[in-house]
């Protein structure tokens, strides 16, 4: 993977319509989604040059966009199209997709609704997000001393910018504690997720992972859970105290980034990843590979 600097790279990026350099592809500094997190995003992976559930995504980014009034001034079939043409320039058969949307700097103050909506797509090579390493021996993670709000403070169902600032405390904190990730309950002290990807548990050979009644619904959680219950696995969605963890034998995280990830520590708690965490972490590889090939045999 390229060791450049995310501003200096060769290639190309989709923005409002065109594709350009990817050195050109600049904002003014005094965009309004710089200064007021109006911004949306979207975290999409690459397998053999077609992007897993690419649609699913996109209804997601305009969902979150809706939430933070922002009209996106293209279609769905359009920024879908778009992804394919910066996938294709750039020559990528595994990566990351980075589609973003934004107010511009029209108008600087609080209120930004005289700005334009801005949508860019960036590709980039991408491998696992964890070294083989460290997701064979499973994860090390923090208890964050953040936590995700309550519904009524914020857009907890949208995936905007703002959201992910007490993500990058967490991380950064469990960083300098020598740990992979943190994580974060929430306002009421109940398991909520990890800094960027969802938690689940193995107690008794049943499958636990806390409601998403405060955080993004995970694209990647809701197809674990799926092959979870292919595999005659019980997945109950509850609440869980962080007490309950000491109950757990196994613990994975999932997400577009981590994909499934077993985990052997979240602060004083301890979990073998064992056949559940294996047999996942297969037919996640198996269902990703079979949904490339899929889409490339109909193209």
């Amino acid at each position: 993977m390229s060791m450049l600097n995310f501003d200096d790279r060769d290639g190309s990026i989709w923005l409002n319509g065109e594709l350009i350099p990817w050195r050109d592809a600049k904002v003014h500094v005094l965009s309004h989604g710089m200064h007021y997190a109006s911004s949306v995003f979207e975290g999409e992976r690459i397998y053999k040059g077609r992007v897993f559930k690419l649609e699913e995504h996109t209804k997601r980014l305009f969902a979150s966009a809706e939430m933070l009034d922002m009209g996106i001034p293209f279609s769905q079939d359009q920024i879908n199209d778009a992804t394919y043409k910066t996938i294709n320039v750039n020559g990528l058969a595994e990566g990351y997709v980075r589609p973003v949307v934004w107010r511009g700097s029209e108008v600087m103050g609080v209120s930004g609704q005289g700005n334009k909506i801005n949508v860019a797509i960036a590709v980039w090579e991408w491998p696992s997000y964890f070294s083989p390493q460290a997701k064979m021996k499973g994860l090390r993670l923090q208890i964050s001393s953040w936590k995700r709000p309550s519904p009524e403070t914020a857009p907890v169902f949208s995936k905007c910018a703002g959201l992910y600032m007490i993500c990058t405390l967490s991380k950064h904190e469990a960083e300098r504690g020598g740990y992979d990730d943190a994580l974060l309950l929430d306002w009421r002290g109940q398991v909520a997720e990890a800094t960027g990807a969802h938690i689940f548990f193995v107690i008794d050979g049943i499958i636990h992972t806390p409601v998403p009644d405060c955080f993004l619904l995970g694209i990647t959680r809701q197809t674990v859970i799926e092959l979870a219950q292919a595999r005659g696995y019980e997945v109950i969605e509850r609440a869980i105290m962080p007490e309950e963890m000491e109950r757990a034998d196994e613990c994975f995280l999932t997400g577009t980034a981590v994909e499934v990830t077993p985990v052997a520590e979240i602060g004083p708690y301890r979990f073998t990843p064992g056949a559940v965490c294996k047999n996942l972490i297969e037919d996640f590889d198996a269902t990703v590979g079979k949904a490339a090939l899929s889409e490339c045999s109909a193209a």
